[in-house]
Protein backbone atom coordinates (compact mmCIF):
# COMPACT_ATOMS: atom_id res chain seq x y z
CA UNK A 1 0.00 0.00 0.00
CA UNK A 2 2.99 2.52 0.37
CA UNK A 3 3.20 5.11 3.21
CA UNK A 4 -0.03 6.63 2.47
CA UNK A 5 -1.69 6.96 5.82
CA UNK A 6 -5.17 8.10 3.97
CA UNK A 7 -4.89 4.66 2.38
CA UNK A 8 -4.01 2.86 5.41
CA UNK A 9 -7.14 4.81 8.09
CA UNK A 10 -9.36 4.31 5.26
CA UNK A 11 -8.74 0.45 5.00
CA UNK A 12 -7.67 -0.15 8.26
CA UNK A 13 -11.61 0.95 9.47
CA UNK A 14 -13.43 -1.59 7.03
CA UNK A 15 -10.81 -4.10 8.43
CA UNK A 16 -11.85 -3.93 11.38
CA UNK A 17 -15.42 -4.98 10.56
CA UNK A 18 -14.51 -8.56 9.43
CA UNK A 19 -13.00 -11.58 11.39
CA UNK A 20 -10.06 -11.19 13.48
CA UNK A 21 -8.10 -13.58 12.04
CA UNK A 22 -8.43 -12.98 8.80
CA UNK A 23 -8.50 -9.07 9.51
CA UNK A 24 -4.80 -9.40 10.74
CA UNK A 25 -3.80 -11.44 7.32
CA UNK A 26 -4.87 -9.10 5.13
CA UNK A 27 -3.28 -6.51 6.72
CA UNK A 28 0.05 -8.22 6.41
CA UNK A 29 -1.02 -9.12 3.18
CA UNK A 30 -1.44 -5.12 1.80
CA UNK A 31 0.43 -3.26 5.06
CA UNK A 32 -1.74 -2.02 7.22
CA UNK A 33 -0.48 -1.83 10.61
CA UNK A 34 -2.55 -3.55 13.58
CA UNK A 35 -5.23 -1.83 15.15
CA UNK A 36 -4.20 -0.06 18.05
CA UNK A 37 -6.06 1.84 20.49
CA UNK A 38 -4.97 5.96 20.79
CA UNK A 39 -4.10 6.20 24.40
CA UNK A 40 -1.41 9.25 24.02
CA UNK A 41 -3.21 12.56 24.81
CA UNK A 42 -0.78 13.73 22.18
CA UNK A 43 -1.23 11.06 19.56
CA UNK A 44 -5.30 11.82 20.40
CA UNK A 45 -5.05 15.65 20.13
CA UNK A 46 -3.24 15.52 16.86
CA UNK A 47 -5.93 12.88 15.07
CA UNK A 48 -8.21 15.08 16.30
CA UNK A 49 -7.06 18.21 14.95
CA UNK A 50 -6.04 16.96 12.19
CA UNK A 51 -10.16 16.75 11.46
CA UNK A 52 -10.84 20.72 11.96
CA UNK A 53 -10.29 21.20 8.21
CA UNK A 54 -12.21 18.54 6.61
CA UNK A 55 -15.51 19.36 5.17
CA UNK A 56 -17.90 17.19 6.86
CA UNK A 57 -21.53 17.42 6.83
CA UNK A 58 -23.45 19.27 10.02
CA UNK A 59 -24.90 16.61 11.40
CA UNK A 60 -21.23 14.99 11.49
CA UNK A 61 -20.47 18.24 14.04
CA UNK A 62 -23.82 17.45 16.00
CA UNK A 63 -22.95 13.38 16.73
CA UNK A 64 -19.34 15.19 18.18
CA UNK A 65 -21.14 17.63 20.22
CA UNK A 66 -23.54 15.01 21.41
CA UNK A 67 -21.05 13.89 23.20
CA UNK A 68 -21.05 16.44 25.78
CA UNK A 69 -17.21 16.28 26.72
CA UNK A 70 -15.20 19.74 27.18
CA UNK A 71 -12.76 18.88 24.86
CA UNK A 72 -14.92 17.98 21.93
CA UNK A 73 -16.86 20.84 22.04
CA UNK A 74 -13.68 22.79 21.90
CA UNK A 75 -12.77 20.62 18.39
CA UNK A 76 -15.95 21.62 17.04
CA UNK A 77 -15.50 25.46 18.07
CA UNK A 78 -12.17 25.28 16.18
CA UNK A 79 -13.73 23.03 13.28
CA UNK A 80 -14.03 25.75 9.69
CA UNK A 81 -17.56 24.47 9.19
CA UNK A 82 -19.00 25.01 12.72
CA UNK A 83 -21.86 28.00 12.72
CA UNK A 84 -22.56 30.71 14.64
CA UNK A 85 -25.15 28.40 16.76
CA UNK A 86 -22.88 25.82 17.70
CA UNK A 87 -20.01 28.10 18.81
CA UNK A 88 -22.68 29.67 21.38
CA UNK A 89 -24.26 27.17 22.62
CA UNK A 90 -20.90 26.02 23.22
CA UNK A 91 -19.57 29.01 25.02
CA UNK A 92 -23.42 28.93 27.07
CA UNK A 93 -22.90 25.19 27.98
CA UNK A 94 -25.45 23.93 26.08
CA UNK A 95 -26.26 20.07 26.56
CA UNK A 96 -26.58 18.55 23.48
CA UNK A 97 -26.75 14.69 24.10
CA UNK A 98 -30.46 13.18 24.15
CA UNK A 99 -31.54 13.70 27.56
CA UNK A 100 -28.76 15.12 29.22
CA UNK A 101 -29.69 18.52 31.07
CA UNK A 102 -26.53 19.55 33.06
CA UNK A 103 -24.79 22.48 31.81
CA UNK A 104 -21.13 21.27 29.68
CA UNK A 105 -18.07 23.00 31.19
CA UNK A 106 -16.03 25.32 28.81
CA UNK A 107 -12.91 23.87 27.77
CA UNK A 108 -9.98 25.92 29.55
CA UNK A 109 -8.88 26.81 25.75
CA UNK A 110 -12.30 28.45 25.37
CA UNK A 111 -13.08 30.59 28.18
CA UNK A 112 -11.62 33.89 26.87
CA UNK A 113 -13.14 33.38 23.03
CA UNK A 114 -15.72 35.31 22.51
CA UNK A 115 -19.57 34.74 21.88
CA UNK A 116 -20.71 35.62 18.28
CA UNK A 117 -22.33 38.87 18.22
CA UNK A 118 -25.90 38.68 19.09
CA UNK A 119 -28.33 39.65 15.77
CA UNK A 120 -29.46 43.56 16.30
CA UNK A 121 -33.09 41.97 14.74
CA UNK A 122 -32.78 39.10 17.82
CA UNK A 123 -31.96 42.56 20.43
CA UNK A 124 -34.58 44.64 19.31
CA UNK A 125 -37.29 41.89 18.24
CA UNK A 126 -36.81 39.21 20.54
CA UNK A 127 -36.43 35.51 18.46
CA UNK A 128 -39.95 35.25 16.78
CA UNK A 129 -40.35 38.51 16.04
CA UNK A 130 -36.82 38.24 14.20
CA UNK A 131 -38.14 34.93 12.67
CA UNK A 132 -41.13 36.75 11.60
CA UNK A 133 -39.62 39.52 9.98
CA UNK A 134 -36.88 37.78 8.25
CA UNK A 135 -36.92 38.51 4.20
CA UNK A 136 -34.03 37.41 3.41
CA UNK A 137 -31.60 34.44 4.42
CA UNK A 138 -28.75 36.17 5.98
CA UNK A 139 -31.32 37.88 8.70
CA UNK A 140 -33.15 34.31 8.87
CA UNK A 141 -29.62 32.67 9.63
CA UNK A 142 -29.29 35.37 11.98
CA UNK A 143 -31.98 34.87 13.99
CA UNK A 144 -32.45 31.36 13.63
CA UNK A 145 -28.91 31.05 15.03
CA UNK A 146 -30.08 31.97 18.90
CA UNK A 147 -32.43 29.07 19.05
CA UNK A 148 -30.31 27.15 21.34
CA UNK A 149 -32.10 25.16 24.49
CA UNK A 150 -34.88 22.87 23.73
CA UNK A 151 -37.23 25.25 25.05
CA UNK A 152 -36.72 27.48 22.32
CA UNK A 153 -37.48 24.75 19.83
CA UNK A 154 -40.68 24.53 21.79
CA UNK A 155 -41.30 28.09 21.56
CA UNK A 156 -40.78 28.11 17.14
CA UNK A 157 -43.00 24.91 17.26
CA UNK A 158 -45.79 26.96 18.81
CA UNK A 159 -45.31 30.00 17.00
CA UNK A 160 -45.20 28.24 13.93
CA UNK A 161 -47.81 26.40 14.83
CA UNK A 162 -50.18 29.08 15.24
CA UNK A 163 -48.92 31.03 12.03
CA UNK A 164 -46.47 29.66 9.78
CA UNK A 165 -43.05 31.10 10.05
CA UNK A 166 -41.82 32.86 6.94
CA UNK A 167 -40.00 30.64 4.15
CA UNK A 168 -36.55 32.05 5.03
CA UNK A 169 -37.12 31.55 8.50
CA UNK A 170 -38.51 27.86 8.33
CA UNK A 171 -35.65 26.58 5.50
CA UNK A 172 -32.89 28.42 8.31
CA UNK A 173 -34.25 26.53 10.94
CA UNK A 174 -34.89 23.55 9.15
CA UNK A 175 -30.99 23.24 7.74
CA UNK A 176 -30.06 22.67 11.62
CA UNK A 177 -28.85 19.71 12.03
CA UNK A 178 -30.50 19.81 15.73
CA UNK A 179 -33.87 20.93 14.40
CA UNK A 180 -36.18 18.36 16.19
CA UNK A 181 -37.06 15.93 13.20
CA UNK A 182 -41.47 16.32 13.96
CA UNK A 183 -40.86 20.25 13.72
CA UNK A 184 -38.75 19.66 10.50
CA UNK A 185 -41.75 17.59 9.01
CA UNK A 186 -44.07 20.25 9.91
CA UNK A 187 -41.99 23.34 8.29
CA UNK A 188 -42.02 21.00 5.06
CA UNK A 189 -42.43 17.48 3.65
CA UNK A 190 -42.25 18.09 0.07
CA UNK A 191 -38.99 16.55 -2.17
CA UNK A 192 -37.72 19.82 -3.32
CA UNK A 193 -37.49 21.02 0.37
CA UNK A 194 -36.18 17.55 2.06
CA UNK A 195 -33.34 17.40 -0.59
CA UNK A 196 -32.41 20.92 0.25
CA UNK A 197 -32.24 19.78 3.86
CA UNK A 198 -30.40 16.97 2.64
CA UNK A 199 -27.74 19.07 0.78
CA UNK A 200 -27.08 21.34 3.66
CA UNK A 201 -25.73 18.28 5.11
CA UNK A 202 -28.86 16.98 7.95
CA UNK A 203 -28.31 13.29 7.60
CA UNK A 204 -30.60 10.46 9.50
CA UNK A 205 -27.29 9.25 11.46
CA UNK A 206 -24.26 7.80 11.18
CA UNK A 207 -25.84 4.87 8.43
CA UNK A 208 -26.65 7.30 6.18
CA UNK A 209 -23.34 9.15 6.34
CA UNK A 210 -21.88 5.67 5.70
CA UNK A 211 -23.94 4.60 2.97
CA UNK A 212 -24.82 7.48 0.84
CA UNK A 213 -21.65 9.76 1.70
CA UNK A 214 -19.13 10.13 -0.66
CA UNK A 215 -15.82 10.71 -1.87
CA UNK A 216 -15.41 7.59 0.17
CA UNK A 217 -11.65 8.27 1.30
CA UNK A 218 -12.92 11.54 3.15
CA UNK A 219 -16.24 9.63 4.61
CA UNK A 220 -13.86 6.58 5.75
CA UNK A 221 -11.27 8.89 7.21
CA UNK A 222 -13.92 10.35 9.43
CA UNK A 223 -15.30 7.59 10.32
CA UNK A 224 -11.93 6.25 11.54
CA UNK A 225 -11.91 8.73 14.22
CA UNK A 226 -15.22 8.06 15.09
CA UNK A 227 -14.15 6.20 18.26
CA UNK A 228 -12.91 9.45 19.15
CA UNK A 229 -14.79 12.27 18.02
CA UNK A 230 -18.34 10.24 18.16
CA UNK A 231 -17.77 7.32 20.21
CA UNK A 232 -21.70 6.77 21.12
CA UNK A 233 -22.79 6.86 17.24
CA UNK A 234 -20.19 5.26 15.33
CA UNK A 235 -21.42 2.04 16.10
CA UNK A 236 -24.67 2.70 13.66
CA UNK A 237 -21.93 3.11 10.35
CA UNK A 238 -20.46 0.09 11.17
CA UNK A 239 -23.37 -1.97 11.97
CA UNK A 240 -24.37 -0.40 8.15
CA UNK A 241 -21.54 -1.34 6.61
CA UNK A 242 -20.45 -4.60 7.98
CA UNK A 243 -22.34 -7.02 6.15
CA UNK A 244 -21.72 -5.35 2.64
CA UNK A 245 -17.76 -5.36 3.40
CA UNK A 246 -18.36 -9.31 4.59
CA UNK A 247 -20.02 -9.93 1.56
CA UNK A 248 -18.08 -8.60 -1.47
CA UNK A 249 -14.64 -8.45 0.31
CA UNK A 250 -14.41 -11.06 3.53
CA UNK A 251 -11.11 -12.20 4.03
CA UNK A 252 -9.90 -12.63 0.22
CA UNK A 253 -6.45 -10.53 0.32
CA UNK A 254 -6.72 -10.00 -3.31
CA UNK A 255 -10.03 -7.88 -2.77
CA UNK A 256 -8.87 -5.93 -0.28
CA UNK A 257 -5.44 -5.23 -2.49
CA UNK A 258 -7.46 -3.66 -4.99
CA UNK A 259 -9.45 -1.73 -2.57
CA UNK A 260 -6.45 -0.09 -1.27
CA UNK A 261 -5.34 0.42 -4.72
CA UNK A 262 -9.06 2.10 -5.62
CA UNK A 263 -9.23 4.30 -2.76
CA UNK A 264 -8.00 7.61 -2.74
CA UNK A 265 -9.03 8.23 -6.23
CA UNK A 266 -12.58 7.06 -5.90
CA UNK A 267 -14.91 8.83 -6.07
CA UNK A 268 -17.91 7.05 -5.51
CA UNK A 269 -19.88 6.06 -1.98
CA UNK A 270 -18.18 3.82 0.50
CA UNK A 271 -20.25 1.06 -0.47
CA UNK A 272 -19.32 1.43 -4.37
CA UNK A 273 -16.21 1.05 -3.47
CA UNK A 274 -16.23 -1.99 -1.73
CA UNK A 275 -18.68 -3.43 -4.51
CA UNK A 276 -16.37 -2.66 -7.33
CA UNK A 277 -13.30 -3.72 -5.57
CA UNK A 278 -14.84 -7.06 -5.18
CA UNK A 279 -15.89 -7.73 -8.23
CA UNK A 280 -12.51 -6.40 -10.10
CA UNK A 281 -10.62 -8.83 -7.29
Amino acid sequence: MGDNSTSRRAAGFLLDLIDAGAAQRVRRRIGVPPHTRVDSAGERARLISSWTWRAVPSSVLLWVLEEDDPDLNAVVWRHSHADDFMRRAILRGVPFGPGRTARVPVAPVLRHSGEPPVPACYARQGLIGALRRATAMAPARKAASMVLERADWRTVGEADAERPLPGYARWALAVRPDCPPRLRTQFGVHRKFTNRVRGAGVLDGPAEYATAHGPASDTLQVLSLGHLLFPARVRDAEDALRPLVRDHLGGREEAWAVLAQLVDGFHGTVPELVATAGAVA
